[in-house]
């Protein structure tokens, strides 16, 4: 039997009729395969040409099943930005402009906004950086591991109360976007949505006196939209929550995202404190 009658044969198999109704182009050439297949194996030619198309059909639905990876280059600029924020790290010199009035609603629902969880934690916003009035009796460790309320690390807090007393007999921190920010740049979070401000707080020996804790309040060419706060507030030494209350406040401009400060009047021997999970919620 020759090979265009074995060939002819094989085309009356549904599985070949099945291929060759996906396979419309260059019949031709495949009409030429099959006549060599089956002139060099008269015997088992059939069952090579059945091979062949299950074969083909295989490499077929792979390549029309397979899915087109999405281009990078094809996003827009705007979820670029929103890409790179959720990658980048905060640091205290890396502050970016993107982030400038930032949108912390999703579907009509506030999401947690973080100031502080953790020492390196890439959404932290707002940079400790208004040491008031001077900075000159106030540190700052940000990577302290001891009995903290959550995670790795928490701030331990030191107010020089004997500094204070020759100095100017206060101080305190503010958390300002960008660092070192007083109202002359842009700067503010828009944080509409936000119905209150949470931290942990505790005292190194219990009775610590912190006379204000703040949100907002940035004077200056470009001032904060609002300001609340609560205090004075008297510390124990196991760790407390504290809240707060922004319901009502215009919170669509936010440079100062929060403060504390205190005297050397109301700590008159001293005064070491701890904070940790500072957000928006």
């Amino acid at each position: 039997m020759t090979g265009r009658i074995i060939y002819q044969q094989i085309q009356n198999v549904s599985l070949s009729r099945f291929f060759v109704a996906f396979v419309p182009k260059r019949p031709i050439l495949l009409k030429k395969l099959g006549y060599i297949i089956c002139f060099y194996f008269p015997k088992k030619g059939h069952i090579y040409m059945k091979l062949l198309w299950v074969w083909l059909m295989v490499v077929l639905f792979a390549l029309l099943g397979c899915e087109k990876k999405e281009n990078p280059a094809a996003f827009s600029q705007a979820d670029t930005k929103k890409q790179g924020l959720l990658e980048k790290q905060t640091s205290y010199s890396g502050y970016d402009d993107s982030r400038i009035n930032e949108p912390s609603l999703q579907n009509n629902l506030f999401h947690p906004f973080y100031i502080f969880m953790d020492k390196g934690f890439s959404q932290n916003h707002y940079i400790p950086s208004g040491f008031m009035p001077n900075g000159n009796c106030i540190s700052l460790d940000d990577t302290w591991r001891e009995n903290c309320q959550a995670g790795k690390t928490c701030m331990k807090i030191t107010f020089d109360v004997e500094c204070s007393r020759q100095n100017q007999k206060w101080a305190g921190i503010y958390w300002l976007n960008p660092p070192n920010n007083w109202g002359k740049k842009k700067g503010g979070y828009n944080l509409t949505g936000a119905e209150k401000l949470t931290f942990w707080a505790r005292g190194e020996k219990g009775g610590e006196k912190i006379q204000e804790f703040t949100v907002g309040g940035i004077t200056g060419d470009f001032s904060d939209s609002d300001t609340a706060a609560i205090g004075p507030v008297i510390l124990s030494r196991e760790w407390r929550k504290y809240t707060i209350d922004l319901r009502g406040k215009d919170l669509t401009y936010i440079s100062g995202g929060f403060a504390w400060s205190t005297s050397e009047e109301a700590n008159p021997d001293a005064c070491m404190f701890y904070l940790d999970e500072i957000k928006f919620e």
